[in-house]
């Protein structure tokens, strides 16, 4: 029986990230405070001070093209971030505990060369890795591989739970004392130790044999971060943790009920994977601080600039001479679709953007709203939790509690600020509350997840 909102579970724990996503408007780069986001020295103090408090695991996410927008890169980004698998394995050299997860997709990777790349950072890490699953759906991304649009969305979530199956047989190809440890034995590796792992179908196809054995904790975590039907079945039957975007509580409740009834399809315990959605936290000595400083921060991250540039995506033209203080533009917008290379957007807003652009219309000028204002409304991303410590403490351990979620996967607004608040002030009040860590208690990233031994 899974637990729901009524049943509370009596030895709550939560289970905290940083998810760095190192491009968009996330990160506020203009702040006098904020470091180099390009320079490992900020890389390694994040990742030391999220150890310092007891965070399970640093995510980065995958960059393979920088953004642009109308044809020209994006120069209000941050951009410029190394390949996630080199800075992570550069961590792992200077970090103990704390887990570290790249983010990489299954569209345009080779099972074989990604299965070898994640599996290194494992084992180099002493089975701190783990390996956010994304399956990368524009054409624009698509062009550096010469693969343009490859793939309808529901083919990419085929695509990646053969290739998500091929990587798992191939981490398990090497039996656990495959290696021999003695120097007089007959032979490096006992024979029938290291098997060939083969895969022919029309989405994936290899003869592989795995070039480096298990770690510590077996094999990569698996994270999954798709919300689609096809996304959730692919994390029902692989995934070990789930980064969702429903912080609400009513829709967090229903999304952790309906994912653990896929786990129990695939024969699946509801301990067998844990669900972070993604979030972002500020913090104040008053509620009213607090509040006045989320304003700060959506204000810093939808500026005027950005907001035309946002709107220059439905509209497919240069709007540069519109005011972002004055009401929206009164041009109709080209018959294209949505330009994708801004990131990903939502395919329900690939069609129909005319019918969308008269809401927002209407919306607008029922309210009031200039340009900016609109598209601070319309472009906000996962949701914040906003209140002192103490107060986000206490919601925090009644979503836990409740299980409608196991943790939370925290994208910073201002480094290293942010991050520091967290560490400094709340981690202490939700210690207070019993529902955090006091200390590591295992060395490996499935230990500080709490997730069972890995058996496929």
């Amino acid at each position: 029986m899974t637990t729901t909102r009524t049943q509370a579970d009596p030895r709550p724990r939560l289970h905290l990230g940083v998810f760095y996503t190192g491009v968009g408007p996330q990160l506020i780069w203009t702040d006098p405070s904020t470091p180099s986001h390009t320079a490992v020295e900020t890389f390694v103090d994040i990742a030391r001070t999220l150890e310092r408090g007891l965070f399970d695991a640093f995510f980065l996410g995958e960059g393979l093209r920088v953004r642009e927008n109308r044809g020209r890169v994006f120069d209000l980004d941050v951009a410029g971030r190394p390949d996630a698998v080199t800075q992570l394995s550069a961590l792992a050299a200077v970090t103990e505990r704390i887990g570290l997860v790249a983010t990489q997709n299954t569209t345009y990777n080779y099972p074989a060369d990604l299965a070898r790349r994640l599996a290194s950072l494992d084992l180099l890490s002493e089975g701190r890795a783990g390996w956010n699953i994304v399956t990368t759906d524009n054409a624009w991304t698509g062009a550096n591989f010469r693969h343009g649009g490859w793939l309808e969305h529901e083919r990419r979530y085929d695509r990646a739970t053969r290739f998500v199956e091929v990587a798992k047989e191939l981490w398990a190809s090497w039996d656990p004392d495959a290696v021999a440890t003695d120097g007089r034995a007959a032979a490096w590796s006992a024979p029938g130790a290291v098997r060939s792992v083969a895969h022919d179908d029309d989405l994936v196809r290899l003869r592989a044999t795995a070039t480096v054995p298990g770690s510590r904790q077996g094999r990569p975590v698996l994270f999954q971060a798709g919300d689609s039907d096809g996304g959730r079945e692919l994390a029902a039957r692989h995934a070990d943790v789930v980064f969702s975007s429903h912080t609400a509580y009513d829709q967090a409740v229903a999304y952790a009920e309906d994912l653990r009834l896929r786990l129990a399809r695939y024969g699946r315990s509801p301990d067998a994977l844990r669900i972070l959605p993604g979030t972002s936290v500020v913090l104040g000595d008053t509620a009213a601080e607090a509040e006045e400083k989320a304003r700060w921060v959506r204000n810093e991250q939808v500026n005027g600039v950005r907001a035309l540039a946002y709107l220059e995506q439905y509209w497919g033209t240069d709007l540069s001479g519109y005011d972002p203080d004055g009401p929206l533009p009164d041009i109709e917008p080209d018959a294209g679709e949505l330009d994708p290379s801004r990131g990903t957007l939502a395919i329900e807003l690939r069609s129909g953007k005319a019918a969308l652009i008269r809401k927002w219309r209407e919306h607008a000028a029922e309210r009031g709203l200039s340009i900016t204002e609109l598209v601070r409304e319309v472009s906000a991303g996962h949701a914040s939790f906003v209140g002192t410590p103490s107060s986000v403490a206490d919601t925090w351990a009644h979503y836990v509690r409740t299980r409608a979620v196991d943790g939370f996967n925290i994208l910073p607004h201002l480094l290293p600020a942010s991050v520091t608040d967290i560490v400094d002030r709340l981690v202490p009040e939700l210690q207070e509350r019993g529902v955090y860590r006091t200390a590591y208690e295992g060395t490996t990233l499935r230990d500080h997840l709490d997730l069972p031994p890995v058996t496929a």
